[in-house]
């Protein structure tokens, strides 16, 4: 089952108190679903498409328990994200319009992913080639 949706608010982000070196001012899903933007307190700002999000999931069903585990999720051009609901004060779980829910993404991990998109995108698009996978099936 999946929660009731609702707006992370800067009171669900906490104060800053916690030892994450990335903390987010702002997270906004954009109205096609399609983009999560998130605002750094330290600075940076990043949009962060929902597929891009999708295919990187932290989950263990992405990522395995190892990296010889690791998955390539294909077919997810159109995916979008329902609903990003906070986790504790450390984290978001962004729930896709696939089902997928496991992924925690700390804010740690959104930072990495934000100013390392480019790199990531294409390693993944490569990835899609070698394996002769697509973005839409």
């Amino acid at each position: 089952m999946v929660p009731r949706q609702r707006r992370v608010t800067n009171a669900d982000i906490g104060d800053g108190i916690l030892n994450a070196k990335a903390w987010p001012s702002e997270l906004r899903v954009s109205k096609d679903k399609k983009t999560l933007t998130v605002r750094f307190t330290e600075g940076g700002e990043f949009r962060l498409p929902a597929e891009f999000l999708r295919v990187l999931s932290p989950s263990a069903e992405v990522q395995g328990h190892s990296p010889d585990q690791k998955q390539t999720v294909h077919g997810k051009r159109k995916v979008e994200i329902m609903q990003v609901e906070p986790v504790g004060n450390y984290a978001v779980k962004i729930v896709f319009d696939d089902m997928h829910y496991t992924g925690i993404y700390s804010w740690d991990y959104l930072m990495k992913l934000g100013r390392e998109q480019d790199d990531l995108w294409n390693g993944y698009l490569a990835e899609l080639e070698e394996k002769g996978l697509t973005r839409d099936r």
